[in-house]
């Protein structure tokens, strides 16, 4: 037995569950071998940055900040590792919980180089004789003089707290400037993200926003209450367990009726950020997907068809500045088929040429631009190149400009292609609006069929 839970993160879980918590009966389930084979292979190098993200309940908290570092700790009694939750009184329950592990007998014989050093056994640190640690902090916390080779950080933020922009871009702004100065070694050390989602901004999403997982170095978890499509989870060395779609993550726990009373009592979109981790509900916010028509292929593009580009463009191209968009829209009377979307971050020169070589690619007839900004000098500059541009003034703010032309969307008057490279960032941020970390796409397309609405058909703009 001792070799198993020496070798088997998995069995040390259960096993250090049952010594915390002896009434209450231990549930397992698949999804706590995915956790204890991600979390090894985090222990062993293969792993430097781990996103999980996993409803609530699911005993992350118990496996990520207790058991895993008491484990850690009785392989390499010498590892610094800094444990983070939101809040004082979590983040000192979780520090006794691993206490009390370490100090059990059964611990003490399994990992007999691993001792606690006698000055050093406080509720916020616990050090080892060999020099290693735990030591517990909050978000924003104490850290300066610190540092760890692994970090854990166990939900960065209640869930009351994610509607709030301000403390979201606290947490943000703590993660990039402190939390990532604190790695004793950057290029080999470890961060562990561990969390149920709550908004499309948490630091979750800001993790995720920053590349693709390949290009950031993050592997992600991702574990929904109820599974939306079929995926087969790593749970061991060759080992998978393989989910279809209406799946119930933990069957002992919940069924799909218990999931469905809880999304009834929670609302739709707290049910779908915090338990199936997906922030933006699958049918959108303000606009569902549903209502979005498709096409193969384009009808011909002759008058009284007209190919238009509608433009929400940005001003600099600094990574923390907005995205340029231009929408290619072929509109047929009532009808808009979407042809292309382009959305990049550009300095205004490129802008310029990025959009007179989209009218040529497209041969657009006539450029819809918002009249503020880095727009004002583009009409101007267009024009002189004769092209045949329109100022848009926004008459209200984006969520009336939007709510305007919803009833077009719904009737299925907008189209989009059956397949496209840019689809995928597309539905997100329209789903997402108006709480999505972006709106230039949704700008751009509702400034395009608000166009069309009012009857500007003709090639001077006029209805």
């Amino acid at each position: 037995m001792q070799v198993i839970l020496r070798q088997n993160l998995g069995a040390f879980i259960e096993k250090s569950f049952r010594e915390l918590y002896p009434a209450l009966p231990y549930l397992h389930n698949w999804h706590i071998d995915a956790f204890a084979w991600h979390l090894s292979k985090v222990m062993h190098g293969r792993i430097k940055r781990l996103l999980i993200t996993v409803p609530p309940r699911s005993l992350k908290s118990h496996s990520a900040s207790v058991a895993f570092p008491a484990w850690v700790l009785g392989h390499e009694p010498g590892r610094r590792i800094i444990t983070v939750s939101y809040g004082n009184d979590l983040a000192v329950e979780h520090a006794n919980a691993f206490r009390k592990v370490m100090k059990a007998d059964w611990y003490r014989d399994l990992f007999p180089y691993t001792r606690i050093d006698p000055g050093k056994d406080r509720e916020r640190e616990v050090r080892t004789t060999d020099g290693g640690y735990r030591l517990t902090t909050t978000v924003g916390g104490p850290l300066t003089g610190r540092g760890g080779g692994i970090i854990i950080i166990d939900d960065p933020m209640k869930a009351v707290d994610a509607e709030s922009q301000a403390a979201r871009d606290s947490v943000k702004r703590w993660f990039d400037e402190t939390l990532l100065t604190r790695l004793d070694d950057r290029r080999s050390d470890v961060i562990i993200l561990i969390m149920q989602r709550l908004h499309v901004d948490d630091l979750a999403g800001h993790v995720l926003a920053k590349g693709t997982l390949a290009e950031s170095g993050w592997v992600h978890l991702n574990l929904p209450a109820i599974a939306e499509e079929e995926l087969r989870i790593p749970i061991g060395y060759g080992r998978f367990h393989l989910i279809k779609p209406g799946d119930v993550l933990h069957p002992g726990r919940d069924t799909v009726a218990d999931l469905g009373r809880l999304k009834r009592d929670m609302g739709s979109a707290a049910f779908s950020a915090q338990y199936q981790q997906s922030p933006v509900p699958a049918g959108g916010n303000m606009i569902k997907w549903a209502w979005f028509g498709q096409y193969s292929a384009l009808p011909e593009a002759k008058w009284p068809a007209m190919m238009v580009q509608s433009w929400d463009t940005a001003s600099k191209a600094g990574e923390l500045n907005d995205y340029s968009v231009g929408i290619t829209a072929l509109v047929v009377q009532d009808t808009v088929y979407i042809v292309d979307v382009i959305r990049e971050k550009l300095d205004y020169p490129s802008l310029k040429n990025r959009i007179l070589r989209a009218r040529e690619r497209w041969k657009a007839q006539t450029i819809l631009i918002e009249d503020k900004g880095s727009g004002t000098s583009l009409i101007q500059d267009l024009k002189r190149d004769r092209c045949h541009t329109i100022a848009i003034k926004p008459e209200s703010d984006k969520v009336v400009r939007m709510s305007a032309c919803s009833a077009r969307i719904e009737a299925g008057a907008v189209l989009l292609p059956s397949a496209a490279s840019w689809l995928d960032e597309f539905r997100d941020e329209i789903l997402a609006f108006p709480d999505g970390r972006h709106d230039d796409q949704a700008d751009a397309l509702s400034q395009l069929l608000n166009w069309r609405r009012r009857g500007f058909y003709t090639l001077d703009g006029v209805g």
